[in-house]
């Protein structure tokens, strides 16, 4: 009963999530969903955890009520992705 409840919560936007947003590597993380405010801060810990020990820095916890439609967001990417694009026409035969 309380996976339907969370379900339709979720559905609605009204499910409580964990936010952690790291600035190396410049992410932001949704865990989730959770039925109470509570649940999800007493979760919350084992995920800052999780990222102490992958070396992420700079780790901000959020617990707020929304709908994710990404469950991870990396900025980095872009960037990397840039710094290692070749142009087409580097006039190379």
């Amino acid at each position: 009963m309380k996976e339907f409840l969370i379900s339709l919560l979720s559905f609605f936007g009204l499910a409580f999530w964990v936010e952690i947003s790291t600035e190396s590597p410049r992410c932001t993380y949704y865990f989730g969903p959770f039925f109470t405010a509570k649940e999800a801060n007493t979760e919350a810990a084992g995920y800052v955890e999780d990222l102490q020990q992958e070396s992420a820095q700079g780790i901000k916890v959020l617990i707020k009520r929304c709908k994710p439609t990404t469950l991870t967001v990396s900025e980095d990417l872009g960037e990397i992705r840039e710094a290692h694009r070749v142009p087409v026409f580097s006039g190379q035969p």
